[in-house]
């Protein structure tokens, strides 16, 4: 049975949902299910904006079919060629053979390496080429590394859409809502569109700027991401958010504490200072343990937060395992522009804090606090003036 959306007159959602899958790229914990959106368009062309993923496209086939009718289709356009937006393009072809394939020249390089053979139907295009499909014309905009160097998106001139590929994307499933009026967003969705973004996009910040460059240029209506809700207004909500998660500043002041402990007293520490800083007036505050905590959540609350405290046992005279995967994910993803304090622990040779510290100093524009604090075993009222000192010297970064 299909299950389809109208989105603007001429264009319907006939993309899908998935509960199943348990972790995206196989790597993201995603308990509330994604969306794979893909988009078609009636006019006196027909045309396919992306496929889906492999895990979908029987519904996927079945929703294209009942827009479709007994019209063919004419076009197919792939903004962007990773499977979970490309695994359904033969099972598009060997239904509408005479279907003329739109993508970018390394897209169609891709979708060789990917063994579609189907280079006599693609038509290559380029930042600024044009195309009409009856009333509706188009232009396409490159949009390289993000987060694939083949990707583009494509605005339609028309109606102001903007197919904007892996941007303005987010986890969870759609469960029948379509746009982002349809939910509560800043309730519901956004930790999870940050942790998307973060993860999927947050390396290429300065990429994401330059798009976010040219659709100021355009007047766009809405905007059809490849997952997560259709954008139909309030742009400025997460156009704010991006300009912030793409420039690496802080969406918001406050702390996020993140601890390895291996028997309770690096915790024991952490909360120590969670509660010095709650009394001294800063109450945002988030803290994890970085052994029980997957990694995307960490770095979604470290791209958040303005300020992190790194807490760590020392582990073989390294920095604890987790926390050192975790510092190392922070400079992947190209983290910038926080304030950091550091805690360590050890019961013979405390090694952790300057070794954190010099892996924070490697990476750009960071400020590291001079107050750090060495715990011998466990924490005691001797470390009190030291605790304190950590708390106002954090707080006082922050004015």
């Amino acid at each position: 049975m299909y299950c389809v959306r109208n989105v603007t007159e001429d264009l319907y959602w006939v993309g899908g949902n998935d509960r199943r899958l348990a972790l995206f790229e196989n790597i993201h914990p995603i308990e509330r299910g994604v969306s794979y959106n893909s988009y078609l368009l009636l006019d006196e062309k027909t045309v396919l904006f992306d496929t889906v993923d492999w895990s979908i496209c029987r519904q996927f086939l079945e929703n294209i079919k009942a827009v479709l009718g007994d019209r063919t289709l004419d076009y197919m356009v792939i903004n962007h060629m990773e499977p979970d937006h490309a695994a359904c393009i033969e099972e598009i072809v060997l239904r509408y053979p005479d279907v003329k394939v739109v993508c970018t020249e390394k897209a169609a390089m891709f979708m060789h390496q990917f063994g579609f053979e189907i280079s006599d139907l693609i038509i290559q295009v380029k930042e600024g080429d044009t195309m009409s499909f009856g009333k509706h014309n188009v232009v396409f905009v490159s949009a390289p590394m993000i987060h694939w160097p083949e990707a583009m998106v494509t605005y339609d001139t028309t109606n102001g859409v903007l197919f904007s590929a892996d941007a303005f994307g987010s986890f969870i499933s759609l469960d029948g809502r379509l746009f982002n009026d349809e939910v509560n967003f800043d309730r519901d969705w956004i930790d999870e569109a940050r942790r998307y973004y973060t993860n999927i996009v947050g390396k290429y910040g300065p990429h994401v700027q330059a798009l976010l460059k040219k659709a100021g240029t355009i007047d766009i209506k809405m905007i059809c991401p490849l997952h997560g809700p259709v954008w139909r207004n309030d742009f400025g909500y997460i156009l704010d958010k991006y300009i912030k998660w793409s420039s690496y500043e802080p969406e918001e002041k406050g702390v996020l504490i993140v601890y390895g402990t291996m028997y309770g007293n690096t915790e024991a520490a952490a909360n120590d200072l969670a509660t010095r800083l709650v009394k001294k007036g800063m109450t945002n505050i988030a803290m994890y343990d970085v052994s029980k905590t997957h990694m995307s959540y960490l770095i979604s609350e470290s791209f958040k937060y303005s300020h992190i405290v790194l807490a760590s046992v020392t582990y073989n005279l390294k920095i604890y395992p987790p926390m050192l995967d975790y510092i190392m994910d922070m400079k992947a993803l190209n983290l910038q522009k926080r304030t950091f304090a550091i805690m360590e622990n050890g019961s013979w040779a405390p090694q952790s804090g300057k070794l954190m510290r010099d892996l924070i100093e490697e990476m750009k524009e960071m400020t590291i606090l001079d107050a750090d604090i060495t715990v011998n075993s466990s924490l005691k009222e001797d470390d009190a003036d030291s605790m304190d000192a950590i708390a106002d010297s954090i707080i006082e970064s922050m004015k």
